[in-house]
This record gives C-alpha cells, sequence and structure tokens, in this order.
C-alpha cells in the first residue's frame, strides 16, 4: 500500500460515484470492498468520501432528485490550471458541463465529456490530493476509457493533457496506453460495434480485489450483477459487475498480485 502524493497532470487521481440511494451504496461498496465513510465537502450537496483504512479512495453523491441520470463512476484527472484545462477541452471538441468550480479549499474541478461523449472529471488539488492509497483490495487501480474507435478520442487527451500514447497488445486490438511523463496513466479501447448502445463511450474504473470469483459471487449476494464472468488476462484476473443501481465498474487481481 502506497500513499498518494501530487499526481502529474492527466494522471487519474480520484474517482466518484453519483447514485439515487446514498444509504444503499454505502451499505453495498462498505461490505464490498470494507470501506468506510465520513462527510465530503457540503458544496458537493448529499456527499461522503470513502475510507480505507482511515485514508480516503473514493467518493459517493447523491444525483439530484430532478435528473433522470444512471448511478456511474466517473475518474478524476489530474490538472495544475482547471481553467485551462477547461479551455483546452472546449477548443479540443469537448464539453464542460460543471465548473470549473471551487470545492471549498479542497480544490477545483471540472465535470466534462469527450467529443465521443465520455465523461470525466477534472481535479487541480489544493488541500485534497485525492486517492489516498493505491495497490491494496478495495482500491482503484485502473482506468481505461471504452469508445468506437482509439485514435480521434487519443488526439484529443493528447492535445489536453499532454499525453504520449503507447499502443498496447497485438496490432489487431485497438488497444492504447496513455503516458503522462513516460509513466502509464489509463488505457483507451476502441470496441467498434461492441460499444453497448445504452451507454456509448464511457470510463471504466478498475478495483482491486484478493479474489474476484469471490468478490464476484459477493456483488450478486448484495443484490449487484455481474455482467462479465472472472477471467484471466495480461492485467491479471478481472471481472466486470455492476452495483443494484447499475454503475459498472471492474474488479482485478493485478498480475504479480
Amino acid at each position: 500500500m502506497t500513499e498518494a502524493t501530487r499526481r502529474e497532470p492527466g494522471t487519474p487521481c480520484w474517482v466518484s460515484l453519483m447514485v439515487r440511494g446514498l444509504d444503499a451504496a454505502e451499505e453495498f461498496y462498505g461490505e464490498l470492498f470494507g470501506w468506510e465513510f465520513q462527510p465530503g465537502p457540503s458544496q458537493l450537496g448529499p456527499y461522503v468520501r470513502a475510507l480505507l483504512d482511515g485514508r480516503e479512495v473514493a467518493g459517493i453523491g447523491r444525483l439530484p432528485a430532478d435528473r433522470d441520470l444512471p448511478g456511474a463512476w466517473t475518474a478524476y484527472l489530474a490538472s495544475d490550471d482547471a481553467d485551462g484545462t477547461a479551455e483546452s477541452v472546449r477548443c479540443g471538441g469537448g464539453t464542460v458541463a460543471v465548473g470549473p468550480l471551487d470545492s471549498g479549499d479542497a480544490g477545483r474541478l471540472l465535470i466534462c465529456s469527450d467529443p465521443a461523449g465520455a465523461v470525466f472529471g477534472v481535479w487541480q488539488a489544493a488541500a485534497f490530493q485525492g486517492t489516498a492509497v493505491a495497490g491494496a483490495p478495495g482500491t482503484p487501480v485502473w482506468n481505461e476509457l471504452l469508445t468506437h474507435e482509439c485514435e480521434p478520442v487519443v488526439k484529443f487527451y493528447r492535445t489536453v493533457f499532454g499525453y504520449e500514447p503507447d499502443p498496447l497488445g497485438p496490432d489487431d486490438q485497438d488497444r492504447v496506453t496513455l503516458l503522462a511523463k513516460g509513466r502509464p496513466a489509463a488505457s483507451v479501447r476502441g470496441v467498434g460495434a461492441d460499444l453497448p448502445r445504452d451507454r456509448g463511450a464511457h470510463w471504466t474504473t478498475w478495483f482491486e480485489v484478493a479474489d474476484p470469483d469471490a468478490a464476484a459471487r459477493r456483488v450478486e449476494e448484495l443484490g449487484g450483477k455481474v455482467l462479465r464472468a472472472p477471467r484471466d488476462g495480461v492485467e491479471g484476473r478481472t471481472a466486470t459487475v455492476a452495483d443494484p443501481e447499475g454503475a459498472v465498474f471492474t474488479i482485478v487481481r493485478s498480475s504479480g498480485r
């Protein structure tokens, strides 16, 4: 388990879930990952921070009652200048839906979407750096963008965050790793016609678990669904699951664990 410090621009630094039933979400994720919860910044409305061994790992907020939106995890990418990043997003063909706005003295944030419609957040840290631990079971360990085709959106993220793209996997796979200052930050996978019609392009968060098979069973016991059964791959053993409100995420036992 390692503690987080300042991230290079473009590095994932936080994940946040928006749901209708905040209490039910706390119960589900608390049982699944062993999280405890404390109130988050009041400026964000009904919102809690999830803790693992007393350190922040994720956020969960309540959707406004008048918004007909599905529950979903959002990955936040680090920025040294949220206002400048907002301008870059707009110039690159993306959309800024929320912000830039201050979250108390914690930092400054945006909610954006790329030209393909995938939603992501931007976080300019002040008092709050983001996810405080990584690598242990119950922590977010990777983020991947699923989209129709890699090249157009990789160009967008490269323009906004300065990533260097690194092709990943066999030549017949449309998959790219985004490097921030030479270090892997996230991946982009072009899935063509396999992109879910009901979701479109979207970011996915991967959470480390000790036993993906047992965790997948626990998801179902807690009222969620297993969308893709556990299987082995180059990243480790993974499964795609959804919580009781339908928010999709990946559980993984990373290679080497």
